[in-house]
């Protein structure tokens, strides 16, 4: 798999019926390793080896009804109340990043009302504040580090 704007970090595979699969800790399970999947790996282990994010706040690949749509999201980061902290939508690395990713992701966001998002490629990574008040978002160079209450 191509190397990624990330931290150099440990993973665990397998070869599934010619397919390579990749151990999700969150998942507990083996999943197919797509480019996507790759991207969304190292999303999970940044946020918990970089940003300090509890494992058990974590959530990855869930489904979500938008507008009456069935939708999933990639990544989210609960805070321990269970309010959403963070969402981030991950991309393959040779998908360019536009503001149709962000379109897609600030619709997520009209349900689940996040602080943060986080767009990826794997190669760029974007992260935003939201300001609910001005209806727009803000961004920043780094997502926050986990505070412990």
């Amino acid at each position: 798999m191509q190397k990624l704007n990330f931290p150099s970090y440990s993973f665990r595979f397998k070869n599934n019926q010619n397919k390579v699969a990749v151990f999700d800790d969150l998942r507990k399970k083996f999943i197919i390793l797509t480019p996507e999947e790759w991207v969304r790996q190292h999303t999970v282990k940044f946020l918990e080896k970089e940003k300090n994010y509890p494992v058990s706040l974590i959530n990855v690949e869930k489904q979500l009804k938008i507008a009456g749509l069935t939708k999933r999201y990639d990544v989210v980061v609960f805070e321990p109340e269970g309010n959403i902290h963070i969402i981030v939508e991950c991309k393959a690395p040779k998908i360019k990043i536009t503001q149709d990713t962000f379109d897609q992701i600030a619709r997520y966001n009209l349900s689940l009302k996040a602080n943060f998002l986080m767009v990826t490629n794997g190669i760029e990574h974007y992260f935003c504040q939201m300001d609910y008040e001005k209806e727009t978002y803000i961004f920043l160079t780094e997502l926050p580090e986990y505070q412990r209450a």
